[in-house]
């Protein structure tokens, strides 16, 4: 069976070379490439490599090449069309039958794409030409060459309503192909075609081989109704899967990478111009998740620019909306806002490139962007205020397909969430009653005045708890050698809370090293049992902080820690006391940072908070577990 040309692109082009080489390859990135060892000769040093931007694998040690269909049919033993049919299946394409009818549609597809080529000679040449005069006085007075103009191969429409038509089917183009690439309208009433662009400047619009599929065109009346049009979808043209420069980027990104993604035809030639040549567009509409799949595999995290107005604000908020699901690792976007009242073209043509490459260098990532869009102007001054931003961000959270970013995520947003909700240290001057007085330093302290408090008196901070020694350690020292004895017995805990159990912060001699083991254990995909757990350890300087663990008496009583529990009570013991030991850590930070800020100012503001603050760690701290549920599949009663 023959497949078309086009067929063989389009699957190629819907796999990530390096993600199919790395099933079978240990892959390591070496700059804008990934090296290996070659899985066709046998070799101790790489000389094997995966050029993702170009599509290609080759290896310089046996000179083995070829793309994804070749690298399939080679290290799986498979003909052409098994590793053809495999492909595709996985990619969810359909395999093109080889009918009568499908030959005739490749061959007119292959007459279509010839009769746009002719398209655009035409044009270019109208605008060379007397007739386009005013659209090339109009270009030029935008600050283009008359060699950025050929490279991008702008023209002109004239204005008349069968210039094109007339022209082209004298050079022998048929006027039913000028009609199916949208170059031609038909009335549906009937009567005769007449051209779809007059008197505009024509921007062509290529697929990512650079072949002319349609065309972008600026009305140059004041009186078009449309200020730009672009060509309907055909044949060869589907806006939402394509980029305006496409061909051309794809291998500036390559050299740089990295790929800019602006709002306008201009702006990507100005920034051209310039010497920034991975710039890209969208066609008139918000970036699709096909786009992204496209910029995707010309760099691992696009740039997006937008104008800072309303409308701007809201492309970026939908393209976030449209990336946030797709998100892989490695994969992401990051965002330039514009400065108020300019765009890409005004800003290079002012400034230069420099000024662009200095954005580039401060876009802002993803993550942020989407905390932005979540948190600014939301209200969280009441309980129920934060309870609800905070389901509202991990329901948004929730639609990451890929697991891994979508824990990561959730912690990093987590942190955020503690740090938006968390009270924050009050600003301002001396309040009513008070002075201030200068200290060496340069700073101010406030200084009360009348006689001083009895607190004051005290001297202060010298009969605190903290004062006296840190009481929260062995609270804190007994729940982390619980949360690792839970881990050491049950590691199937770690496929559920890998990230939380990393995020741990563990003061205990010992433990730590533990804690990496079982982490190292989950990373590399090995077996998660106490028996894979003892033998990894084995030999190791961890096993002694382990036999000390599993030999202290003082935990002998946290019964689901321990082998005999059933894994769910296990889980539900683990979780109950990972969330009372962040609850406790985080009461003793708040406690030792209204300390701090006493000692230093001591104001009856700072006593009142300095007491509170204690008397919240101290209610934590004798606090008794008072989880239910527990023992029930272990074969024990709940505890209180």
């Amino acid at each position: 069976m023959a497949l078309s040309p086009q067929f063989l692109d389009e699957l190629k082009h819907r796999f990530t070379l390096s993600d199919v080489v790395g099933r079978q390859v240990k892959l390591v990135r070496a700059g804008r490439e990934h090296q290996g060892l070659c899985p066709f000769h046998n070799e101790k040093t790489p000389s094997f490599t995966v050029n993702d931007q170009k599509g290609f694998y080759h290896c310089f040690g046996c000179g083995a090449h070829g793309s994804v269909i070749d690298f399939v049919m080679g290290t799986q033993g498979m003909e052409f069309m098994e590793a053809i049919e495999m492909l595709a299946g996985e990619a969810g394409m359909e395999m093109p039958r080889q009918t009568p009818e499908q030959i005739e549609r490749d061959k007119k597809r292959g007459t279509l794409s010839d009769a746009m080529d002719a398209v655009a000679k035409w044009y270019a040449a109208q605008l060379k030409g007397q007739i386009g005069r005013a659209a090339y006085d109009y270009i030029k007075g935008r600050g283009l060459t008359d060699e950025t103009i050929e490279r991008f191969g702008l023209g002109y429409a004239p204005a008349a309503r069968t210039s094109l038509k007339d022209a082209l089917i004298a050079r022998g183009v048929g006027e039913d192909q000028l009609i199916e690439t949208g170059m031609l309208i038909k009335p549906e009433g009937g009567g005769a075609s007449y051209d779809r662009f007059r008197d505009r400047l024509m921007f062509p619009i290529t697929d990512r081989q650079g072949r002319v599929i349609a065309f972008g065109g600026r009305a140059l009346s004041a009186d078009a109704k449309a200020k730009y049009l672009n060509s309907p979808e055909t044949t060869l043209f589907h806006k939402g899967a394509t980029l305006y420069n496409w061909a051309n980027a794809r291998a500036a990104s390559y050299d740089a990478g990295q790929v800019m993604v602006v709002e306008g035809y201009m702006d990507v030639i100005a920034l051209a111009q310039y010497g920034i040549d991975y710039a890209v567009a969208p066609l008139g509409t918000a970036l699709t998740e096909e786009q992204i799949s496209h910029l995707w595999q010309m760099a691992d995290e696009p740039i997006l620019s937008f104008d800072g107005d309303n409308a701007g604000m809201r492309a970026a908020s939908r393209a976030v909306e449209r990336a946030l699901p797709m998100l892989k690792p490695g994969k992401s976007l990051r965002f330039i806002i514009m400065p108020e009242g300019d765009d890409p073209d005004s800003l290079v043509q002012r400034e230069g490139k420099h000024a662009i490459e200095k954005l580039i260098d401060n876009a802002d990532p993803l993550v942020n962007v989407l905390w932005r869009n979540l948190t600014e102007g939301v209200p969280v001054d009441t309980p129920e205020r934060r309870a609800g931003l905070e389901k509202k961000i991990f329901g948004v959270l929730s639609e990451i397909e890929d697991e891994n970013v979508k824990k990561l995520y959730q912690t990093e947003f987590r942190n955020r969430i503690w740090e938006l909700f968390r009270p924050q240290k009050k600003q301002g001057g001396a309040s009513a009653g008070s002075q201030r007085s200068f200290q060496k330093g340069g700073g101010f302290q406030r200084k009360p005045s009348g006689p001083l408090q009895p607190w004051q008196q005290s001297g202060g901070l010298k009969h605190t708890s903290f004062a006296q020694g840190d009481k929260a350690r062995p609270v804190t020292d007994r729940m982390e050698k619980v949360i690792l004895l839970t881990l050491v017995h049950h590691p199937e805990i770690l496929i559920k809370h890998e990230e939380l159990v990393a995020s741990l912060e563990l003061s205990t001699t010992g433990l730590d090293g533990i804690r990496n083991a079982l982490l190292e254990m989950a990373a590399a995909g090995e077996t998660l049992d106490h028996e894979a757990v003892i033998t990894h350890l084995q030999g190791r300087p961890e096993m002694a902080a382990l036999e000390k663990l599993l030999s202290d008496r003082a935990i002998r009583d946290d019964w689901f820690a321990w082998g005999d529990a059933a894994l769910s009570d296990a889980l539900t013991g683990f979780e109950h006391i990972v969330s009372r030991f962040q609850h406790i850590t985080a009461a003793k930070a708040a406690y030792e940072q209204a300390e701090a800020e006493f000692a230093a100012e001591m104001t009856e503001e700072n006593r009142d908070r300095f007491i509170a603050a204690q008397e919240a760690f101290r209610a934590l701290e004798e606090k008794e577990a008072d989880k239910e549920g527990y023992r029930l599949e272990s074969g024990r009663f709940s505890f209180n």
